[in-house]
């Protein structure tokens, strides 16, 4: 564990020290895109941030190659020369999104070309255990496309999501900190050594998130774009993929005694189908609707829109920091729920208190459509947000549309002057009573 934790802090500090100078080079390379009409910043902010994720993905392998517990992964298995390999190729057709804005099409295309090179090099899914039937072999031809399939549904879902300041990292690396405890047991409890790539991944991806957050939080400095969307996403869908397809069933002797005894025995098998299905339950859920409605609307499934899930809860009344939480709790109670019953799937506990945490979520969900209004003799002690709002009075002379018609948005400065904090998009700031 201590090995792992290392490896996750270096990660996390050499992705953290190196936003700070990618940013300025995103600003002085131009990328840094004005805003869209699906965005939700007001300001325009540089991308690129997946650069700096990418050389803390390639700091966190070097160090847990030279460590003396975490080098057999890198002498026993060719994974993690897979993993990179892939990375590298994703990660670079990212940066030239970021800059270029590249086809949607040529996108997918790379997607599925970064996942033939992992499988090229035995980062693949062999066989898959089945609740009821045992481990099932899957040829080659089968194990690619189910490899291919869930590394592109993986860096989508993702990739979707990535909407809002700070969203994409921070649920992503909670599902990687739930991923990592539940390969952590594979390869400590169970002593399978096949789990340790898994485990050694999604440390890495937690130090790539976390160093990374700190620059993206509301209101955010720099966005990862899709250079970082897509290599999280891949990171991710490689780790599901090494336990999935790589782990034997068989070494954790599950299949013995009755057949009720084995399959509960064999939960901790199984849970590996459900696993990454459940950790990125809302991004995929997003993609799945977001795909139907545009379709149904006659668009493109890659055309973009404002109808993604964060989207809806700032229409519902939701801040932009609340949305983000939100989204990182259901993410957590998914995730974290999941691995909880796989461990002691016979407690009434987890199943009440997953039911309960649930009911607690809907509540905030819903805290916009029920805030309350403090009466007037309580206006001087109860927060800002719950008091009765005055309209604010307007200095003659200055009428709110012809005020707004002159006003001019502010394009990208090379030195990003406005993109660096909360600021107004407008040059035209005439304070009250100056001559219009």
């Amino acid at each position: 564990m201590r090995d792992y934790l290392l490896t996750l802090c270096v990660t996390a500090a050499v992705t953290y020290l190196l936003t700070g100078p990618v940013r300025k080079f995103a600003i002085a390379t131009g990328a840094m895109p004005e805003i869209r009409a699906r965005d939700v910043h007001r300001e325009p902010t540089p991308r690129l941030g997946g650069i700096a994720m990418f050389f803390g993905l390639c700091a966190g392998l070097l160090v847990a190659d030279h460590l003396q517990n975490l080098s057999s992964v890198f002498e026993l298995s060719n994974e993690p020369r897979a993993l990179l390999s892939g990375a590298a190729l994703i990660w670079l057709i990212g940066v030239l999104d970021d800059k270029f804005e590249l086809d949607a099409l040529i996108k997918l295309g790379a997607q599925m070309i970064s996942a033939g090179v992992m499988v090229a090099q035995g980062l693949t899914i062999l066989w898959l255990p089945i609740p009821g039937v045992g481990v099932v072999l899957l040829t080659p031809a089968q194990g690619t496309l189910l490899t291919v399939a869930l590394v592109v549904l993986t860096i989508n879902a993702v990739n979707f999501v990535d909407g809002l300041d700070g969203l994409a990292a921070g649920m992503v690396c909670i599902a990687a900190a739930a991923f990592f405890l539940y390969a952590y047991r594979l390869w400590y409890g169970y002593t399978i050594e096949a789990a340790a790539p898994a485990t050694l991944f999604t440390a890495i991806l937690m130090g790539m998130c976390l160093g990374f957050l700190p620059h993206n939080m509301h209101p955010a400095r720099i966005f990862m774009g899709d250079s970082g969307s897509m290599l999280i996403g891949l990171i991710l869908a490689a780790s599901a993929i090494s336990i999935t397809g790589q782990v034997d069933p068989d070494a954790l002797k599950i299949f013995e005694g009755s057949t009720r005894e084995a399959t509960h025995a064999a939960l901790p098998v199984f849970i590996p189908l459900v696993l990454p299905l459940t950790i990125i339950a809302i991004p995929m859920a997003d993609l799945v609707l977001a795909i139907v409605r545009r379709t149904w609307k006659g668009q493109s499934p890659f055309a973009a829109d404002r109808g993604h899930l964060h989207h809806r809860l700032l229409e519902i009344g939701h801040s932009h920091s609340r949305a983000v939480l939100i989204m990182y709790f259901w993410s957590a109670l998914i995730a974290f729920g999941t691995l909880a019953y796989s461990v002691h799937s016979a407690s009434m506990w987890i199943v009440l208190g997953i039911t309960v945490l649930s009911a607690i979520g809907l509540v905030l969900l819903l805290l916009p459509r029920f805030t309350p209004r403090a009466p007037r003799w309580a206006q001087a002690v109860v927060p800002p947000r719950y008091r009765r709002r005055k309209p604010a009075p307007v200095p003659e002379g200055l009428g709110g549309p012809d005020l707004t018609e002159e006003r001019v948005p502010v394009p990208a400065g090379l030195h990003g002057a406005t993109a660096i904090g909360n600021r107004e998009r407008f040059t035209d700031r005439r304070k009250a009573g100056t001559p219009s």
